[in-house]
């Protein structure tokens, strides 16, 4: 395809990279970041990445191969290039959008979400693409990199969470699975670090969240909703805070799972997931975007007006 010609040409014009990641990363996002940091190296550019958040990301990231490199950032260096990568939209960059916007003509972005209209001077977008990682894989071929252990690590990581564990998505996520695992890295070792890990404080807080699930009645739609206040939250890493709304997915006799995070008092994330409907067109409505079977916004104020916004749209469909 021509972009990814253009993306190749693009980054073989630049010495100095900035990579940067949405905030609240997951490991699609993370690993995309040190993938292509570590890439860059290779061919002896100097890249950097960034998250532009203030507070750290989930610690079973850190698993992830120069993850605890990542920089948590309100700017960045000067630099030739600027790569988004997993940034479904310029707000997803978090603090560090608003320079983003302003230095959009030597801006690269790299993703895959259904959602993303574009914000660079060049727009690698792939919405058959199962993960931002599977673009870069593709990317990486056109740029002639070695794929040594360490970046397919990287890779996988984005692939295996992004298709819930290889549940969906084309054949050709399992060729390129097995590309990666052909360089020798441990995929049960990276699954349990970033799938299976956890501790007794998690387990407590993800039992005391699902006994308050309700499913609501909206129009054609049954939802099944999960609420984690913040005072609930803080009692569980990140990671297990996240993997909450896989246990609404695909609820019997529902279409579709919302959680609904307090992250700080008066501020909910709200994470949305369905097999059977394009959850990205009601994350829009609602101010965020995401992909079609996995989206999420962000809502303030009382939990109840929240939940009340999200009926009220579902119903208009």
């Amino acid at each position: 395809m021509t972009q990814y010609s253009e993306a190749a040409s693009l980054i073989g014009q630049a010495q100095t990279v900035a990579v940067v990641g949405h905030v609240r990363p997951d490991a699609d996002a993370i690993g995309s970041v040190c993938a292509t940091v570590a890439a860059l190296r290779q061919q002896g550019r100097q890249a950097t990445g960034y998250i532009g958040q203030p507070g750290p990301f989930a610690a079973n990231l850190l698993s992830i191969p120069g993850a605890d490199e990542v920089e948590l950032a309100a700017e960045l260096r000067e630099v030739d290039l600027i790569i988004t990568v997993d940034c479904g939209s310029l707000d997803r960059a978090g603090a560090l959008a608003e320079e983003i916007g302003r230095r959009a003509d030597i801006t690269l972005v790299v993703d895959h979400h259904s959602t993303n209209s574009g914000f660079g001077v060049v727009n690698l977008i792939d919405l058959d693409a199962e993960s931002t990682t599977t673009i870069l894989g593709r990317l990486f071929e056109e740029l002639e990199i070695q794929l040594d252990e360490r970046i397919a690590h990287c890779l996988y990581a984005g692939l295996l969470t992004d298709t819930g564990s290889f549940r969906w998505g084309s054949p050709a996520m399992h060729t390129f699975a097995a590309r990666l695992m052909s360089t020798g890295i441990d995929v049960r070792a990276i699954a349990v670090d970033l799938l299976d890990s956890g501790s007794v404080a998690d387990l407590r807080m993800i039992g005391q969240a699902l006994s308050g699930v309700t499913v609501h009645e909206a129009g054609d739609h049954r939802v099944a909703v999960i609420v984690a206040p913040h005072e609930l939250l803080s009692t569980g890493s990140l990671s297990a805070v996240e993997g909450l709304v896989d246990f609404v997915r695909s609820l019997g006799g529902t279409d579709l799972g919302a959680v609904f995070k307090e992250t700080v008092p008066g501020v909910w994330h709200v994470s949305l997931r369905s097999n059977e409907m394009d959850v990205s067109r009601v994350a829009v409505a609602l101010g965020g975007g995401g992909h079609i079977p996995a989206a999420g916004y962000t809502a303030r104020g009382d939990v109840d007006e929240a939940l009340a916004a999200l009926l009220g749209e579902l119903r208009s469909r």
